[in-house]
């Protein structure tokens, strides 16, 4: 296990070598010398980026034949249960 002393674990993004900056303001990299903080990888903590807020999902109309069809159904059921009473008051 590393010592904390050693500062922050760096992967340089020119040439790949891995490296501790040993707590120094500015993290280069030993072997190219690039600052590691012009990093296109890095972003500014100041950018926020959001997601914008997710649009609510209507629920779509049923079409009218569905509505009909569901109307004739329940018709022919209350039909059914009519003539079982009528059978049953014989």
């Amino acid at each position: 296990m590393p010592a904390k002393d050693l500062g922050t674990k760096h992967v340089c993004f020119k040439c790949g070598t891995r490296f501790y900056d040993l707590g120094k303001p500015e993290p280069l990299c030993p072997k190219c010398g690039a600052d590691q903080r012009q990093s296109p990888a890095v972003k500014p903590a100041s950018e926020k980026r959001s997601r914008p807020a997710a649009r609510p999902v209507a629920p779509e109309p049923e079409p009218a034949e569905a509505v009909a069809a569901e109307a004739d159904e329940d018709a022919e059921a209350d039909d059914d249960e009519d003539d079982e009473d009528e059978d049953e008051d014989a």
